[in-house]
C-alpha cells in the first residue's frame, strides 16, 4: 500500500521538484557574482529637490481620468508621463537645473539642482503653457532642454498627452530662470480662434533632437504611443483603441519627423519646424513608440535613429538626408539557425520601452541597449544589447546601405537580460573607470493585489480581440504588477559581466521609476543621478562613490546664428561626436546628446571616463558648423574639463 501511495504521489512529487530547480535555474543565471565586492565603489547620497512655494498644497492624485472605454484599464492608461531633465538653464555654464513632469499634479517643474551654488539658484517654479489653450483633457508628459532657435539660450519643449508639444523659448532680455522669462510657442502652428485647442491629438512619450539633414540646425523627431484619439477625455468620443496583436503592432501614433526651417531672437523669439512628410518609410513609422535615441554610427555626421516600439518590432533607420531633406531607410539585422526571431534587429515581438547608445564594449564604435518587459516567473522576455560587430564606419555605412543591421544581441553574456519592467536606460561611467554603468528605471502599476496571473492571461489572448479595451483584463487603483521594482544599476564585475548592484547602494526604493537623467552638476567631474517616479516625487542622487578615476567632460559649442554685442553667445554643437584614445590604444566613443531615450533627458556634456590615466590623451572631434559642413579635428587634451567653440576648426576657450 506504502509502495503504491507513493507511486500515486510521484508526478505531483517531480512536478514540484522540476517547479523547484527551475526556480534556482532561473533565480541563478538572473544573478551574476560579484555584486556585494563591486558596490563598495560606489555611493550615492540622496539630497532634497527645492519645490515651488505652495506646492505641497496643491491636489495630488495617484490615477488619470480616461475615455470611459479606457475606465477598466485606467491604472494601465495611467502607467506613464513621469520624467526629468537636467541642463543648464541658467546659461552660467554648468548643468545643475532641472525639470520635470509630475504626474501627481500635472504640472511641469523648474528648479535648481540640490548641488547648485547660490548664483545658479532661482524661485523654483511651475511652468504655466497659457495663453496657449490646454485643458483637462491634457496631460504633460516630457521636458526637453534645447537651443531651438539657435540664439545661444536655453529653452524648453514640453509633449504632451492630447495636444502637439509647446516651445518655451527664451527671451533675450531675461535676466533671470522664470515662468516670465519665455515665449510660449506651438510646435506646429494652430489655429484657436474661439481660445481652445483644436489641433492634433498627439500622445507623445518620446523625443529626440539633433541635426539629422546634416544642415547644422537642430531637427525634431516625436514618438506618439496611442494614436489620435481621446484618450484623457472622460466626456469624449469612443475613438480610442488598444494595439492590434502583442508582438507587431502597427495602429499606433507612431513617429512624426520636424526639420528646423528658420527663426528669430529677443523677446519675442520664434522657431519654425516643417514636417518632413514620408521621411520614415510608413510601416516603420506607425509602431507605439515609448522610445528614441540617435548615433552618426557611419561617420558622415548624419545620426541613424533606433525607434523603441511597444507591443512589437522595433527600427533602426538609417540617415540617407541631404540638406533640406530628411530622410531614412530601415535597416534589419541578419538571421542565423541558431538566432531567436525575437534577437533579430526589428524583428523583435518585445516591448521596446527606452534605448541609449554607448560605447559599451570600448571600441570606438556605438552599441545600444533597448529596456523590455524582463520580470521572472512575470512577462520575461530579454533586454537587448545590441553590439556594433561592423568592421568600422565605412563597412557599417555599406550594410546599412544594403539595408543591413551588422549588431548581435549579447545581453545575457553581459548579465544585462533580465531586471524587470523595464523604461528609461542611461549609460553612465560614474566611476570614471573607463568602463560603462547602466541605469534603468523600472515597475509599472503599484497597488495592493497582484494582477500577474491576469496579464499573463491577456498575452495568451487571441490577437483579433487585443485592439478592443473592454477585452482587456481589469486593472484598476488597487491593482499592482511589477508596482515595488526598484531602479537598477547594473555595474561590471571582475567578470566582465554586470550585476544589480540597486540594493547594495541604496537605490531600491520599491516605486516605479520613469526618466533617468545624469550630468556633472558639480563641475567635479561625478555624473550625478536624477529619477522620475511614477505617482510619487522625483529623487536626485549625488555621486559619491570613493576613488574615482580621471576624466574628460567636453562641452561643445558652436556660434549662434546671429552675432551679438559684449560676452558671445554659444549653442551646443548637436550631433558632435567624440572619439578619445589614451595612451594604450584603448579607445571610447561619445556623443553629444541633444534629448533620447524615454522620460529622461541627460545634459549635453560629452564625459568619458580615463581611469588611471593621467596624462594627454588623443580626441578625434567631429562636428557639422553652422552652413552644415562636416568638420573634423584631433586633439591632445589633459583630463578634466574643456570648453570648445566648434566653426571649422575647435578652439578652447575658459570654461565658464
Amino acid at each position: 500500500m506504502l509502495g503504491q501511495r507513493a507511486r500515486s504521489l510521484s508526478p505531483g512529487i517531480v512536478t514540484i521538484l522540476l517547479v523547484a530547480a527551475l526556480f534556482f535555474v532561473i533565480d541563478s543565471r538572473v544573478s551574476v557574482a560579484g555584486a556585494e565586492q563591486v558596490a563598495t565603489r560606489y555611493r550615492f547620497v540622496e539630497q532634497s529637490i527645492a519645490y515651488p512655494d505652495g506646492y505641497d498644497q496643491l491636489p495630488k492624485r495617484t490615477i488619470r481620468d480616461v475615455n470611459r472605454s479606457y475606465h477598466k484599464i485606467r491604472a494601465w492608461v495611467s502607467s506613464v508621463g513621469a520624467s526629468i531633465a537636467v541642463n543648464d538653464l541658467t546659461g552660467h555654464g554648468r548643468p545643475n537645473s532641472l525639470c520635470f513632469v509630475d504626474v501627481r499634479t500635472d504640472k511641469v517643474v523648474v528648479t535648481y539642482a540640490p548641488t547648485a551654488p547660490q548664483e545658479d539658484r532661482f524661485t523654483p517654479f511651475v511652468l504655466d503653457p497659457a495663453p496657449l489653450p490646454t485643458d483637462d483633457t491634457m496631460a504633460p508628459m516630457g521636458c526637453v532642454p534645447g537651443d531651438y532657435n539657435l540664439d545661444g539660450r536655453m529653452d524648453l519643449m514640453v509633449t504632451f498627452w492630447g495636444r502637439v508639444p509647446i516651445l518655451f523659448l527664451r527671451k533675450a532680455g531675461a535676466t533671470t530662470v522664470s515662468n516670465t522669462a519665455y515665449h510660449r510657442q506651438e510646435l506646429l502652428p494652430q489655429s484657436s480662434p474661439d481660445g481652445a485647442y483644436h489641433g492634433p491629438k498627439w500622445h507623445t512619450n518620446a523625443s529626440l533632437v539633433s541635426d539629422l539633414d546634416g544642415d547644422g540646425r537642430p531637427d525634431i523627431v516625436i514618438g506618439n504611443y496611442f494614436p489620435e484619439s481621446d484618450v484623457l477625455d472622460s466626456r469624449g468620443q469612443d475613438n480610442v483603441e488598444m494595439n492590434e496583436t502583442l508582438s507587431s503592432a502597427t495602429n499606433g501614433g507612431g513617429s512624426h519627423v520636424l526639420r528646423w526651417h528658420s527663426a528669430t531672437s529677443g523677446d519675442n523669439p520664434s522657431v519654425t519646424f516643417v514636417p518632413q512628410r514620408g521621411a520614415i518609410p510608413h510601416p516603420s513609422s506607425t509602431g507605439w513608440t515609448l522610445g528614441l535615441a540617435a548615433a552618426d554610427l557611419t561617420g558622415r555626421g548624419l545620426p541613424d535613429v533606433y525607434v523603441a516600439n511597444d507591443f512589437g518590432h522595433d527600427r533602426l533607420l538609417h540617415n540617407v538626408s541631404t540638406p533640406g531633406r530628411i530622410a531614412f531607410t530601415t535597416a534589419v539585422g541578419e538571421r542565423t539557425p541558431f538566432t531567436p526571431k525575437s534577437f533579430v534587429l526589428g524583428q523583435g515581438s518585445f516591448k521596446g520601452m527606452g534605448v541609449d547608445f554607448g560605447d559599451l564594449d570600448r571600441n570606438g564604435s556605438f552599441d545600444m541597449m533597448v529596456s523590455n518587459i524582463t520580470t521572472a516567473w512575470g512577462l520575461e522576455e530579454s533586454n537587448f544589447v545590441w553590439i556594433n560587430k561592423a568592421r568600422d564606419e565605412r563597412d557599417m555605412l555599406v550594410k546599412l546601405d544594403e539595408g543591413v543591421a551588422p549588431f548581435t544581441q549579447e545581453a545575457r553574456p553581459l548579465g544585462l537580460a533580465w531586471s524587470g519592467w523595464g523604461w528609461d536606460v542611461k549609460f553612465g561611467d560614474f566611476r570614471n573607470s573607463g568602463d560603462l554603468e547602466v541605469v534603468q528605471t523600472l515597475g509599472f502599476v503599484k497597488g495592493d493585489i497582484d494582477r500577474w496571473p491576469w496579464l499573463q492571461e491577456m498575452a495568451m489572448m487571441n490577437d483579433n480581440l487585443m485592439s478592443n479595451p473592454a477585452m482587456w483584463p481589469n486593472m484598476q487603483p488597487g491593482d499592482d504588477i511589477a508596482g515595488s521594482q526598484p531602479l537598477a544599476f547594473f555595474a561590471r564585475t571582475p567578470s566582465g559581466e554586470f550585476a544589480n548592484i540597486t540594493s547594495q547602494i541604496g537605490l531600491d526604493v520599491p516605486i516605479p521609476t520613469r526618466g533617468v537623467a545624469t550630468a556633472d552638476t558639480r563641475g567635479s567631474g561625478a555624473l550625478d543621478l536624477a529619477v522620475a517616479r511614477q505617482w510619487g516625487p522625483p529623487a536626485f542622487y549625488v555621486n559619491d562613490a570613493p576613488g574615482k578615476g580621471n576624466y574628460l567632460n567636453l562641452r561643445l559649442h558652436r556660434p549662434t546664428l546671429s552675432a551679438s554685442t559684449g560676452q558671445p553667445l554659444l549653442t551646443p554643437a548637436y550631433g558632435a561626436t567624440v572619439l578619445v584614445t589614451t595612451p594604450d590604444g584603448r579607445k571610447q566613443i561619445a556623443q553629444l546628446d541633444g534629448g533620447s531615450g524615454h522620460g529622461g533627458k541627460r545634459s549635453f556634456e560629452v564625459h568619458v571616463g580615463l581611469g588611471a590615466v593621467s596624462g594627454p590623451v588623443t580626441v578625434d572631434l567631429r562636428w557639422r558648423d553652422l552652413s552644415g559642413k562636416q568638420q573634423s579635428t584631433s586633439q591632445k587634451l589633459t583630463p578634466g574639463t574643456h570648453t570648445l567653440v566648434l566653426t571649422d576648426r575647435a578652439e578652447e576657450v575658459p570654461n565658464r
